[in-house]
């Protein structure tokens, strides 16, 4: 309903581009409006395989939230299309441009306003470098936890649009747990201000986690108050070969039932640590079937090590390797981070999962993606945030192969069905976007989606929101 409101008016001779480029200027620098069709196209898509991706009619890159008001209203007015977009590092589809859409990239809102070290918070605007924000707070003392595997690239913007979450997540949650107020320009350019900057607060619905996650389809964030911690010790971490992937999944539930709070605990496949020897040539064991690391940054690694380590053995793991120290816990930590450029060297083009299912069926949706793999004859590596059930199974296929691209497709199609069995969840921390908006139905039911789409409806009436993303 929201995209036909939108395509009839669209329909309509209502103004030409002509029109709306010479109304964003009305209020932006020229500096600011692109319209040439090759730097245009090069805004049209995020990093996600099989999502359609329209042709912009102008990208804008605002500095100020007046600005980015002055975008929303000329859109309002015309009923144009308007696709916000970070750094355009998600996996799908959700920064996709539609055709003849406003692209409002806010990569240009940079800025770090604030670091305050008593109220443990820092107020960003949405284009800032994840990774430069926990720099900057570590000057202070102070920890950002959420750390997506693109934290040199991805902005804050973008983690909170799709609710990213990172390797920390086992001990310190995801970007929705640290995101305590907002500023968010709405569909009509109105400002609205939401959450707060005190330790607790309950003063009505909490609006600020609805926005967490919304994809930009309610409206455009231009400034956030993040919650921060104390800058932890150095971890050390523990690497654990295993000769089944169920071997290393008992170790999981070990770890997590007695108790015990790592920093981090990830899992590779076998298929995932031959593509890092062959990419990297670290010298893992061929044998291994699954590679399972652990962290801690307590005041005592080392025996929180000790402890997981006699976990793992118990669960059969063929060895256990205890870091020394901080260098030694960053050898430990290449294998992981180099696992999903290695399996993009397999084929050249990868599809990657994000299916989270409850930690005790992790062992099962190993064992299936296998099945799976096994059926429609592809490489599919899977790398997990072991410690919360968040699996990513990668695709690896030669997308000029057109069976090859229907296998994968298809493949990765019951990979989510798989999750959803197991009790799961179609996306712990890429979002919906285009890639999963068939699945999203399948999730919530037919109850929860017209409930979701009655919210996009109050906030944004139009439909002029990224529209075709979530639902």
């Amino acid at each position: 309903m929201i995209m036909s409101r939108i395509e009839a008016h669209s329909s309509e001779d209502t103004g030409t581009t002509g029109d709306l480029v010479d109304l964003l200027l009305g209020g932006l620098p020229a500096e600011a409006v692109l319209t040439d069709s090759d730097v245009t196209a090069s805004y049209a898509n995020d990093m996600a395989s099989f999502c359609p991706a329209g042709t912009p009619a102008v990208v804008v890159l605002p500095r100020t939230t007046e600005q980015v008001q002055h975008v929303m209203r000329t859109a309002t007015a015309l009923r144009v299309p308007v696709v916000p977009q970070g750094a355009r590092t998600g996996l799908s589809g959700a920064a996709n441009a539609s055709d003849g859409c406003i692209v409002l990239s806010l990569t240009k809102m940079d800025r770090v306003l604030e670091i305050n070290p008593v109220d443990r918070i820092a107020v960003v605007e949405p284009g800032v470098i994840n990774a430069a924000l926990s720099r900057a707070v570590g000057e202070h003392g102070l920890y950002y936890p959420p750390d997506p595997s693109s934290w040199e690239m991805c902005t804050i913007g973008g983690n909170i649009g799709t609710a990213s979450g990172g390797l920390c997540c086992v001990k310190y949650g995801v970007t929705a747990e640290y995101v305590l107020g907002l500023d968010v320009v709405l569909a009509d350019g109105r400002l609205m201000s939401t959450g707060r900057r005190t330790a607790k607060g309950v003063a009505g619905y909490d609006l600020t986690r609805l926005f967490v996650g919304s994809e930009g389809s309610l409206g455009i964030v231009v400034r956030a108050v993040l919650g921060l911690r104390p800058k932890p010790p150095e971890q050390l971490v523990l690497a654990a070969e295993f000769s089944s992937a169920a071997a290393a999944c008992d170790a999981v539930c070990r770890v997590m039932e007695g108790g015990h709070v790592p920093s981090l605990l990830e899992l590779m496949d076998r298929t995932t640590v031959k593509a890092v020897n062959d990419l990297a040539q670290m010298g893992l064991p061929e044998s291994t079937e699954a590679l399972l690391l652990a962290a801690f940054d307590t005041t005592a690694p080392a025996a929180d090590l000790a402890a997981v380590g006699a976990l793992c053995e118990a669960a059969g793991a063929t060895q256990v390797v205890p870091a020394d120290d901080a260098a030694e816990s960053e050898l430990l930590l290449q294998a992981r981070r180099l696992s999903l450029t290695a399996l993009e060297a397999v084929k050249g083009v990868t599809m990657i999962d994000d299916v989270c299912v409850p930690r005790s069926r992790l062992a099962e949706m190993l064992e299936g993606v296998d099945r799976i793999a096994e059926k429609y004859q592809l490489t599919i590596g899977v790398v997990a945030h072991a410690g919360d059930g968040n699996t990513h199974p990668t695709v690896c296929f030669d997308s000029a192969d057109p069976d090859e691209s229907r296998r994968a497709r298809e493949s990765f199609d019951e990979i989510m069905a798989l999750g959803l069995e197991l009790g799961g969840t179609i996306t712990g921390e890429h979002g919906v976007g285009v890639l999963k908006k068939e699945w999203l139905a399948r999730e919530i039911g037919p109850v929860g989606l017209e409930m979701q789409r009655a919210v996009k409806q109050a906030f944004d009436p139009l439909g002029i929101l990224n529209p075709g993303k979530l639902f």
